[in-house]
């Protein structure tokens, strides 16, 4: 069960504004990248679908459902778009012919080796700007911010982070 979000004036008052800056500048450079970096011809959430799935080949609706937390009929849409434009293939499952697996078609493979590729230049271009102790600072941040907010950053070595650096 999620968590109620906690209005911004309950917040202790040297923590808002604090806040409110960290939400600006998410939403700033969520814009930039959205507007330059569009993964079309997919969807934002069609794109966070082909991540689940290249991490977790041969993944059944209900479990992406979970994952996505979204209903089962949005989550077969998302689906078959993705299906349609050849970047997800399904595959019943040997042992219950009803139950579908999903796994990225080799379309869908190059579809995101190529958005990782233009996201990577636009960020080595950005981060070689900064200095080199403001880039620690930013993987420090982001690192922590993503356990706290429940999501494990990628270990140094992950697979994942080895194929998209």
């Amino acid at each position: 069960m999620r968590e109620e979000p906690v209005p911004l004036d309950r917040y202790a008052p040297d923590e808002a504004p604090e806040v409110r800056r960290v939400l600006e500048l998410l939403e700033i450079a969520w814009e930039r990248g959205r507007h330059t970096l569009a993964p079309a011809p997919v969807s934002a959430a069609q794109l966070r679908v082909m991540y689940i799935i290249e991490r977790d080949p041969g993944i059944n609706l209900r479990t992406l459902g979970r994952h996505l937390d979204a209903a089962a009929p949005s989550v077969s849409r998302l689906c078959d778009r993705l299906q349609a434009a050849g970047f997800v293939g399904r595959t019943p499952r040997p042992d219950d012919r009803r139950e579908m697996l999903l796994e990225l078609t080799e379309a869908g493979a190059a579809h995101l080796r190529d958005v990782r590729r233009r996201r990577e230049q636009a960020l080595y271009q950005a981060m070689k700007r900064m200095t080199p102790d403001a880039r620690e600072a930013l993987s420090s941040g982001l690192s922590a911010f993503c356990e706290a907010a429940g999501e494990a950053a990628l270990p140094a070595e992950s697979p994942q982070r080895r194929e998209t650096v």
